[in-house]
């Protein structure tokens, strides 16, 4: 069995595509995957599913939910009832959001140590798990408790995947690629600074000061902020003809 929840909801039995009937139903699978094997509370459920107005038959549409969800899935999961909540065990199952986080801390943790190869290729291979915006067609009270997070974890592994291969000199390649996330991101200071780096190892220091140049009336305008300190550092390095840093301090996977 196979669930992805790193884009729009899909569950896979083999060469089979599991049919989930509606956003209600996607919605009760995801917030159990979530719950990674615990019980989760049916006023939880509850909130997932309808937010602070559920129906007066709250308790038998719970059920009549994970009733067709148990039949959708088969004998390849198991979801157990207990006194106020249910709980679903994936077993061996394949879950992409658990793997995408497993293979994240590792890469991560290879870049701590300055194993910058290993780092990009397991990072790479983080973000690839994704097909899109997590938790794509599921409620929006599961969508709005549980992306932000996703997202942050996915900002993270790019931002290690780009450190890494900034160390291993890829520079050039990454410029078009930093460009883009910058104009999505425009508030993404970490995103800047590595464009900034990018753009000094390719012997581009003035378009790399203009970007900070151009960050730091942008924070002005929209923030009322100045750059912080790894901007900062990056445009004192470039003052100095020192190396443009690219690391970002602080970084936990």
């Amino acid at each position: 069995m196979e669930y992805r929840v790193l884009g729009p909801v899909r569950v896979r039995d083999g060469a089979r595509d599991v049919p989930l009937a509606g956003t209600k139903q996607r919605t009760v699978l995801v917030a159990l995957l979530l719950a990674r094997g615990e019980m989760l509370g049916d006023a939880e459920l509850s909130w997932f599913l309808w937010g602070g107005r559920p129906p007066a038959t709250l308790t038998a549409q719970l059920y009549t939910y994970v009733s067709r969800l148990r039949r959708a899935l088969g004998p390849g999961a198991r979801i157990t009832r207990g006194a106020r909540g249910y709980a679903l065990s994936t077993g061996t199952s394949f879950v992409d959001l658990f793997r995408f986080r497993d293979l994240a801390e590792r890469g991560g943790a290879a870049l701590a140590v300055g194993r910058h190869r290993q780092a990009a290729r397991t990072l790479q291979d983080a973000l690839a798990l994704w097909r899109g915006p997590a938790l794509a067609d599921v409620s929006d009270h599961l969508s709005g408790a549980e992306t932000p997070a996703l997202e942050e974890w996915r900002i993270r592994a790019l931002s290690g995947r780009i450190e890494a291969d900034l160390a291993l000199g890829r520079h050039a390649r990454l410029v078009p690629e930093l460009t883009g996330l910058t104009d999505r991101h425009p508030l993404h200071e970490g995103f800047r600074a590595q464009l900034m780096a990018a753009l000094d190892r390719g012997g581009r220091r003035a378009e790399a000061l203009a970007v900070y140049d151009r960050t730091r009336r942008l924070l002005g305008s929209e923030l009322g902020v100045e750059p912080g300190p790894l901007l900062r550092a990056a445009h004192q390095a470039l003052l100095t003809s020192a190396p443009c840093p690219a690391r970002l301090a602080g970084r936990r996977y």
